[in-house]
């Protein structure tokens, strides 16, 4: 119980930190000490934030993660049906590529992601980063996916079968409601990571109105120069809807993770 405790003090201070010193007032943060409670709170960081681009930059990253995460699952849970239940050649070469993918490092790929992406004029869009987003999160989304689906099973889609379910009956009505909480923990830690992408970002927009919030937050370093106050509370905002989207789904997380792990 103690270090479950502490465990929470270390997880929650970070968002207590950004939270109390973005409601202080730029002399108040370097007059005083960034671990002292604010005197005068005020929200006027936020209304400043919120009244710029920001939610042009949030809008954007909701419109191409919401996307990007809606192709990985669809695609990413058929491949990984694939893999684990259908019979064809290849199959292990197949999956030990996807496996692969896993390993390439994204910064060798900005070259020709860069180029692809201005032969088919999608350069400067918030649509040409869905492509990179996708296939580069694909391989992981299989894995997991696959794995799961190893554990589902077979005498379910044989019951189906007998009743003249189709394969992709079989899919749709079996297999896929039952990876549920698997699906649920690829799509959190696909969240993740396509909310804090930074890179291809960086390579494929150029345009203000085109950035994402990680790309517009490194952009308000420049605008408010050293207030440090007004930077806190756009990375509190930019936190918030991740935090959110955890509470509504940790239950099934955990189990997406947990499942498998105890057999026999």
């Amino acid at each position: 119980m103690i270090f479950a405790i502490i465990w929470l003090v270390i997880t929650l201070y970070p968002l207590v930190f950004m939270l109390m010193n973005s409601v202080k007032e730029p002399m108040e943060f370097f007059m005083g000490s960034p671990w002292t409670i604010p005197e005068n709170p005020s929200f006027e960081n936020y209304t400043n934030i919120w009244t710029m681009n920001f939610p042009y930059y949030l809008k954007n990253t909701f419109i191409v993660v919401a996307i990007s995460l809606s192709i990985l699952v669809i695609t990413g849970s058929m491949g990984a049906y694939a893999i684990s239940r259908l019979k064809f050649k290849y199959k292990n070469f197949f999956f030990a590529l996807f496996i692969a993918g896993i390993t390439i490092p994204i910064h060798i790929t900005l070259v020709p992601v860069y180029t692809l992406t201005r032969q088919m004029g999608l350069y400067d869009t918030i649509w040409g980063l869905i492509g990179p987003y996708v296939g580069f999160n694909l391989p992981i989304t299989i894995f997991i996916l696959k794995n799961f689906m190893d554990d589902i099973p077979h005498s379910l889609e044989e019951a189906a079968k007998i009743d003249g379910a189709t394969r992709w009956q079989m899919f749709w009505k079996i297999v896929f409601p039952l990876s549920a909480p698997a699906i649920t923990a690829v799509t959190v830690y696909d969240m993740v990571i396509l909310w804090n992408e930074f890179i291809f970002s960086l390579v494929l927009i150029n345009s203000p109105e085109n950035r994402t919030l990680t790309l517009g937050l490194w952009d308000f370093q420049g605008q408010f120069t050293a207030d440090i106050p007004a930077m806190l509370a756009a990375l509190f905002l930019s936190t918030l809807p991740l935090l959110v989207f955890y509470a509504i789904t940790g239950e099934k997380l955990i189990k997406g993770m947990t499942a498998g792990a105890v057999k026999g």
